[in-house]
């Protein structure tokens, strides 16, 4: 045994996926397969007046040729797509049809479905479908939704969806406000994200020849809810639907949603009795895979004469997009509980409009509220620094909960109670690494000599909620789903262990991190352990992975189910011993009677002993295996210090990131190597949205940069190496001490980001600047400001 819980152990799954060994939804071929070529609107809102399929289904290789109108008439796909997250009673909720009947509400909607023997026959053939659109007015902002003179849904008397308030002392945020010796506002826009994991998404329904079955492969990130919801929506019998994920390349929540694809493969397949699949396009997943972020945050700060912050208000308007996805409502609130961020700040106010436009939807994109909270708080952290005449460190360092000291059971204005946290070690060790000092000193040089290049140094102190559980409080936020997650370990017959797991990766390190808890657990090595997931009749039961679960819910009730069987195996091994169970010790995956160390058995050999049951305590049971489902009794808490220092070309507006420092605190690591994986690819991911990434649509809804020509994805060129270390606060709210770390590199850097440069625009009067800051947006906000050239 050589890996468990804290070593830096290689991940078990990559040999296969090195080799091509793994298979990807591409890999996977079934007889006689129908590829879907979906016929997508053109138009952000328009009335379909006719379609006309005849040349399409003319064309070499085509099977059929289904609209909306058709999938009526044949009884399919008539039911709307799922919305599991009602946030309101009186929230509005358009059916959202897999095939669009009557009006298309963004580009990208779908029309018509092609089905053909070729991926590429059913893309040619979709090409000859002829729509009529009738043009409407369309919603090509977030501005506009919110102006409510032109309606998204011809059929509403508005845009608005929903009003969700947290407000829980309006008397005294009221009074902070009153009092306050200083207070600051601003306006941030957050700006629609896409994806993009390294594969696209796609799927294949496989029908069984009788008895109705369908197998369906999806590059999911949810199969387990997948399979609730494709049997609640299509009414194929759950017990029929089995679902698996194979191979998986990312998600970052662009794969967690339940979509038109899969319903309609679904559908046509068990109709068809026939193999129907679909892959999108890099372009086409502009439209047909939901969009992150779309959001615009009022936020004001008030403080007294020293900078303690009193109290803060923040008004969200969310952008939905054309309709509610799975998520689509609740993803701006779960950042409401955290626009107080790691501060000791007494009042908040949280209000959150949803407006519905004629764009893409809406959903969970990587932190998924989270990083929207932190940047707002973090930025006018900054701001209020700036308006009190001191420096970021130290408005910080006057305002963490319990002074930055370490801390238990908090309870926030929000209503959270933050389990645990220690915000100052991460905050010093992040500005020491960074050499802070040093920085500042070399930006006064670089201003007083008017170089053309000047540096900014920005940080931001996060805390993030993450395991979405405990079960109780996502219903009280009316979540359509709980938060526990299931897990079962098995000793078998040959010694080896086998774990199911109910979450499920798409590049997160599962097996290998799974494989440690179980030998730290049992004693057994690492490479003794199977783990099995990714599929509904090999693991029936569990919750899936997305908003950093995997870990603080998923991987303790792996552990507590390890623990189950280590105590079934101890009363086996006090039979044999003729001992009574208490004096047994268990120790590095032997038992022993206590006193007595020389006589000792490996829990590996009690495996084939509860198999073969010739000699089991009376009463017991025989084989070794057990299983938890675990629903914590409260969120984890992450948190962490990070900071950005980038170089600005004054003469052209370019922004280079030139040094990264992140000091963050998952709780106990199970393995550090995976750990600092996860932070830089969040990292990059925050940085992205600073600097690169936005998607951009006309007046009328066109998304105007679909492809990777022009939607910007930064290389490792763009990036500097990034420098990381970390703190160890173990999480109270479970037995292992841990927390999620998938989102929080995205969660600190955006903010940090832009905070460097609006620190190294200070000599020019710059106080924000609006992401991503484009070379031409930067060049602008010098030249225009007071102190820029003319």
């Amino acid at each position: 045994m050589t890996a468990t819980i804290g070593s830096r152990m290689l991940r078990k799954e990559d040999p296969k996926l090195l080799t091509g060994e793994g298979k990807y939804i591409d890999d996977i071929h079934a007889p006689g397969e129908l590829w879907m070529g979906m016929v997508r609107s053109t138009m952000g809102h328009a009335t379909i007046a006719s379609i006309d399929t005849s040349e399409a289904e003319q064309m070499p290789g085509v099977h059929s040729v289904w609209t909306g109108a058709s999938l009526t008439e044949a009884g399919l796909c008539a039911a709307p797509l799922p919305c599991a997250w009602p946030v309101t009673e009186d929230m509005v909720n358009p059916a959202h049809l897999p095939v669009a009947v009557s009006e298309a509400k963004h580009v990208g909607d779908i029309v018509a479905v092609v089905l053909a023997d070729s991926r590429y026959g059913a893309a040619d053939a979709a090409e000859k479908v002829i729509v009529d659109y009738e043009p409407l007015p369309a919603v090509g902002s977030l501005e506009a939704a919110v102006a409510d003179e032109v309606m998204a849904h011809s059929d509403l008397g508005s845009n608005k969806a929903f009003h969700w308030p947290l407000i829980p002392d309006p008397e005294g945020t009221e009074k902070a406000f009153a009092e306050a010796a200083h207070t600051v506002s601003a306006k941030f826009v957050q700006q629609r994200l896409i994806p993009a994991p390294m594969e696209p998404r796609g799927c294949m329904a496989i029908p069984s020849p009788a008895g109705g079955e369908v197998t369906f492969y999806s590059a999911t990130q949810v199969p387990h809810i997948l399979k609730v919801m494709i049997a609640a929506t299509t009414g194929i019998a759950e017990s029929k639907i089995r679902v698996i994920a194979p191979a998986v390349g990312g998600g970052f929540g662009g794969k967690l949603n339940v979509d038109a694809d899969a319903i309609l493969s679904c559908s046509l397949a068990n109709h068809l009795g026939l193999p129907v699949r679909w892959t999108e396009s890099r372009t086409e997943a502009a439209g047909s895979s939901h969009q992150g972020r779309g959001q615009i945050q009022h936020i004001e700060a008030a403080a007294d004469a020293d900078g303690k912050i009193t109290s803060v208000k923040v008004h969200l308007d969310a952008d939905m997009g054309a309709y509610m996805m799975l998520i689509t409502p609740g993803v701006p609130l779960l950042g409401s509980f955290l626009y107080t961020g790691v501060y000791d700040i007494p009042n908040l106010s949280f209000t959150c409009d949803g407006w519905f436009t004629n764009m893409t939807p809406t959903d969970a994109y990587r932190g998924a509220g989270r990083p929207e909270a932190s940047y707002a708080i973090e930025r006018i952290m900054d701001m209020m620094a700036l308006e009190v005449g001191i420096t970021p460190e130290e408005i910080r360092a006057r305002n963490y909960i319990a002074g930055g000291e370490k801390f238990e059971n908090y309870d926030a204005a929000s209503t959270l109670v933050f389990d645990s946290g220690h915000y100052r070690p991460a905050h010093d060790r992040a500005l020491e690494m960074a050499k802070v000092a040093d920085l500042r000193a070399e930006q006064a040089r670089r201003r007083d000599a008017g170089e053309a290049k000047q540096l900014g140094i920005g940080m931001c102190t996060y805390v993030e909620i993450c395991g979405l559980a405990p079960s109780r409080a996502l219903g009280g936020l009316n979540y359509g789903a709980g938060g526990w997650e299931h897990a079962t370990v098995r000793l078998l017959p040959t010694g080896k262990v086998e774990v199911v797991s109910g979450s499920t990766p798409h590049g997160q390190g599962h097996e290998t991190a799974w494989s440690q808890i179980i030998a730290d657990k049992m004693g057994v090595d690492p490479n003794d352990v199977e783990v099995l997931h990714s599929d509904t009749a090999k693991s029936p039961l569990g919750l899936d992975t997305y908003g950093s679960r995997s870990l603080a819910v998923g991987g303790v009730a792996i552990a507590m189910a390890a623990d189950k069987v280590i105590e079934k195996a101890k009363l086996i091994a006090a039979h044999q011993f003729e001992a009574a169970p208490e004096d047994v010790e268990f120790e590095s995956g032997s038992f022993s009677v206590a006193g007595t160390p020389a006589k000792s058995v490996h829990i590996q050999e009690l495996g084939f002993a509860a198999f073969a049951a010739h000699d089991l305590p009376d009463g017991m049971e025989p084989n070794l295996q057990e299983q938890v489902s675990f629903d914590p009794p409260n969120f984890a808490f992450p948190f962490g210090t990070h900071v950005a220092v980038v170089e600005i070309d004054t003469g052209t507006g370019g922004v280079e990131l030139i040094d990264y420092v992140a000091v963050d605190d998952c709780g106990t690591q199970v393995n550090p190597l995976i750990v600092e994986g996860q932070v830089h690819g969040g990292i990059v991911q925050g940085a992205a949205q600073a600097l690169f990434e936005v998607a951009n649509y006309d007046e009328d809804g066109n998304i105007t940069n679909p492809s990777f020509m022009d939607y910007l994805v930064p290389s490792a060129a763009e990036m500097p190496s990034i420098q990381l270390d970390s703190t160890v606060t173990p999480s109270t709210s479970n037995p292992l001490g841990v927390k999620g770390v998938g989102e929080a590199g995205t969660i600190g850097s955006a903010a940090a980001v832009i905070n460097a440069i609006c620190d190294g625009l200070s000599p020019y009067g710059v106080t924000d600047m609006e992401m991503p800051a484009t070379p031409q947006r930067v060049w602008q906000a010098i030249n225009n400001s007071n102190g820029g050239a003319a």
